[in-house]
């Protein structure tokens, strides 16, 4: 006995209550619909249907029978889809969110290749800092910066997040480079527009993986900024100290913009493990056009050197 064909059989069948309907939608002999079904009854050890002049009404067993099978048939489609996908070439319309300064500066600037990659996938790429709900706004994708809350939306690492000190050239040559953490007190530091940014945890990387405790440094200065990119801006300008995601310095390091103070110090960014996440709704399959995108930054944000500055 075909046992897959036998379940598809019966699922029809039970769902028109009628073996000839059931061999319509199949496209199959009435005769071969009637045949599986005595041939699962028969494995089964019981009645599938009680047949009557009127039609078909399933048993009791039926019923649960019905009730497993339909899972089981899901699942193994599923199985299947996904299984043909590894061979099929992403495409389709793809809709993703990422913040404003990270998305531009990560995501965007890599689309060309990306869509080199994969040309018969379409981008739309929605730049805000709102964290907006997947589901509702019929959002593919999300990429998002932190440590992850408990939701139930399926999550992938694609690169690490850490904050790191850094000032100009211009600023260290006027007003020297702090030797330690506390030394900070006494420099000009470039706060973001938050009350709770008075002051900065760090942790030495070694005591980080010892598990020690951050260090609390109070500052003081005359400038806050409610974004990144002013605060960056404002660094480079040579106005202030300046703790800032690692993922938003590293052309400035590079060119000779920003110095990197303190390097043996990180900041503490909240609790759990902070990173840039790819969120996405939770689903039995992932699409190839998902997959290919983050298959795609994970590469791109692995390659060697591409967070050095």
């Amino acid at each position: 006995m075909d046992y897959y064909a036998a379940v598809r059989a019966f699922l029809s069948a039970a769902d028109a209550l009628s073996f000839s309907k059931a061999a319509r939608k199949l496209e199959v002999k009435t005769s071969t619909i009637s045949r599986y079904i005595s041939q699962l009854e028969a494995d089964l050890g019981i009645a599938l249907f009680n047949r009557s002049t009127r039609g078909l009404v399933l048993t009791e067993g039926g019923t649960v029978f019905r009730e497993h099978a339909r899972q089981s048939i899901q699942t193994l489609d599923e199985g299947r889809q996904a299984t043909a996908s590894l061979n099929t070439a992403p495409q389709g319309h793809l809709r993703v969110t990422m913040p404003v300064s990270f998305g531009r500066r990560h995501i965007v600037r890599h689309l060309p290749r990306f869509l080199a990659r994969y040309p018969d996938i379409s981008i739309d790429a929605s730049v805000s800092d709102d964290v907006v709900n997947l589901i509702d706004t019929g959002m593919d994708l999300a990429i998002r910066i932190g440590a992850l809350p408990d939701s139930q939306l399926m999550a992938r690492k694609l690169a690490e997040h850490h904050r790191i000190v850094c000032a100009s050239p211009a600023y260290v040559e006027r007003h020297g480079a702090p030797a330690t953490p506390q030394e900070l007190s006494s420099h000009q530091a470039l706060r973001f527009s938050l009350s709770g940014d008075d002051k900065w945890l760090l942790l030495n990387g070694a005591a980080r993986r010892a598990g020690s405790k951050e260090v609390a440094v109070r500052l003081q200065g005359n400038i806050r900024a409610n974004d990144t990119e002013s605060i960056l801006a404002l660094a480079v300008a040579g106005c202030g100290v300046a703790l800032l995601p690692n993922w938003s310095v590293t052309e400035a390091l590079r060119a000779g913009q920003l110095i990197h103070l303190l390097p043996d110090w990180q900041a503490q960014v909240g609790r759990g493990a902070p990173a840039i996440w790819a969120i996405y709704p939770p689903k039995k399959k992932v699409s190839s056009k998902v997959r290919a995108f983050v298959d795609f930054y994970t590469e791109t944000f692995s390659a060697p050197g591409y967070w050095d500055g």
